[in-house]
């Protein structure tokens, strides 16, 4: 059977570019595109495919939240990051949410193949990029502060949408709830993260990699 493939990007020339290349390749099958996380979690639940080929830096919903909640979900389906960032907080994160697989977006198509087979077969692939910083990152036992990690993934979907100028309202209506739910998550979170407002949480977001704006 086929290799079913689900493709999130925000930009509609990669999600076209990798679409080509696929459907030329045997053996694989792309079942669906999506332009953000939220959209990616939602055509796994559809489609149940082997393999999402995911950015990290997405609107609504990053790669790595949607990591999280697909692997959750449907800890079968192997996530492969394919981003522009070679940053150790982007790696960290995506690897601690899951991912079976990370490659910068300079690579040759070739080189995604040989990862899609590797995860298929439960194996880790890490480009020689990534590879390289994580390693250089274990020996020199660099750590974060770990305040992210205190944060639900409620809690991060909201402060996204917060760092993405989204309203309170908005947010309720995207997230499908209360005005006083999203006030709430606001309060824990500056509780968690000892910030006093919402800039602070803003470029809070942005310096942890949870938006990019």
């Amino acid at each position: 059977m086929p290799v079913k493939i689900v493709i999130a990007d925000d930009h509609k020339i990669v999600r076209d570019g990798l679409t080509v290349l696929i459907e030329k390749q045997h053996g694989f099958e792309l079942v669906g595109q999506a332009e953000n996380g939220r959209e990616a979690v939602d055509l796994v639940r559809l489609k149940q495919p082997d393999i999402v080929i995911m950015d990290l830096s997405m609107p609504e919903m990053n790669g790595i939240d949607a990591t999280c909640e697909i692997v959750e979900e449907f800890p079968h389906c192997k996530i492969i990051i394919l981003s522009m960032h070679a940053d150790k907080r982007f790696v960290n994160g995506a690897l601690q949410a899951g991912v079976s697989g990370y490659l910068l977006k300079e690579c040759a198509f070739k080189e995604l193949t040989n990862a899609i087979q590797a995860v298929c077969s439960n194996q880790t692939y890490l480009s020689p990029q990534v590879a390289h910083m994580v390693v250089n990152d274990y020996r020199q036992h660099l750590q974060s502060d770990g305040r992210a990690e205190k944060l639900t993934t409620r809690e991060r979907a909201v402060l996204q949408l917060l760092a993405e100028g989204y309203s309170t309202r908005e947010m309720a209506e995207k997230l499908h709830v209360s005005v006083k739910t999203i006030e709430a998550r606001r309060r824990n979170m500056m509780d968690k993260l000892n910030i006093g407002s919402v800039a602070g949480l803003v470029k809070y977001a942005i310096r942890e990699g949870i938006s990019t704006l």
